[in-house]
């Protein structure tokens, strides 16, 4: 796939995830076989503003790969104000979010709620387009809600704007998270368009890849909640389409990665923050495991990295029989 002159290989990429896929997490998917990554939401109002924190979620390295700085805003004026300032971290795209469904941004005008103002959508697209010397891609959803299914009609306007790319996440703004996707959605997407279209939603192996591939026809796949406590879901992905044998990881290499994962978030970012959400991480690597209610409670009192290591001490310890 080709994103502008940007060559993309591989098969599956990591989604944006605010406050999930941050820098640690993108470095240890990559590692892990993640074509591409894109960063966490970052509020261009913040950025234009000079927040700090907003404008460090831009930053883009190269421990990354290939990676995208991803804004939102509903003002083309502030976009095109904001993706300037992301150039100076060298991203290798700039990616608009049409498709966060939080209350708290698409409440404001930003993420999902652009997809009921297409005509804004596409200024804003072509402001940003405008100042950027990368391309610009877009990520939106389904639409609105199941009466509005506009993603077709917004991506045409966002591809005539510039856009290089559209990823589409297969749900309504008003499901949220929940089931079914409606992969007929980005085959519509990829009908309505001539550049690349990225499928996401629901793909967790190299089955619900390729299926999500041959039935819609996009020219990639992101892969989001999958990934969370489970790099390992694109060397699955990457070993189906290879054809060569996976062989999935024992607990005690799931908890090293882990271990790797945090020990991450602890020097990119405060400390104590990083122990706030070692917590869900943790968790995240221990799902399925036996014992794992009991761990859970033990995650969320994680305040150290050595209560990291004492939980991972536990799950193995709960597990060593299995």
């Amino acid at each position: 796939m080709k994103i502008g002159n940007l060559e993309i290989k591989g098969y599956s990429a990591l989604a944006p995830m605010a406050g999930v896929a941050d820098r640690a997490m993108r470095e240890i998917c990559v590692k892990y076989g993640a074509s591409f990554t894109v960063g966490e939401l970052t509020s261009a109002k913040g950025v234009v503003l000079g927040d700090g924190k907003s404008e460090s979620l831009l930053k883009c390295y190269k421990s990354e790969g290939i990676s995208a700085s991803q804004l939102f805003g509903c003002e083309p004026d502030i976009m095109a104000k904001a993706a300037i300032k992301a150039l100076k971290y060298n991203p290798d795209f700039i990616d608009i979010n049409m498709g966060c469904p939080a209350p708290k941004i698409a409440g404001n005008g930003g993420g999902s709620a652009l997809m009921k103002n297409i005509e804004l959508a596409g200024e804003i697209v072509s402001a940003v387009v405008g100042v950027s010397d990368v391309s610009v891609t877009v990520k939106m959803r389904a639409g609105w809600d199941e009466e509005n299914l506009n993603a077709p009609q917004l991506a045409l306007v966002c591809e005539q704007a510039g856009a290089k790319a559209i990823t589409v996440h297969a749900r309504t703004r008003k499901q949220m998270y929940a089931p079914p996707v409606n992969l007929d959605i980005i085959k519509q997407v990829k009908n309505a368009v001539s550049i690349p279209v990225i499928g996401n939603g629901d793909v967790c192996d190299g089955e619900s890849a390729e299926n999500m591939y041959k039935y819609t026809g996009c020219d990639f796949v992101m892969v989001g909640r999958s990934a969370m406590g489970n790099p390992f879901v694109f060397d699955r992905i990457n070993a189906y389409f290879e054809n060569r044998e996976y062989i999935e990881p024992t607990l005690e290499e799931r908890l090293k990665v882990c271990i790797e994962q945090i020990n991450l978030m602890c020097e990119y970012k405060d400390p104590h923050i990083a122990m706030l959400e070692a917590r869900k991480h943790t968790a995240w690597y221990l799902s399925g495991i036996n014992g794992a209610a009991n761990l859970r409670r033990m995650c969320g009192e994680i305040k150290s990295m050595s209560d990291v290591l004492r939980v991972c001490e536990k799950a193995l310890e709960q597990n060593k029989d299995l």
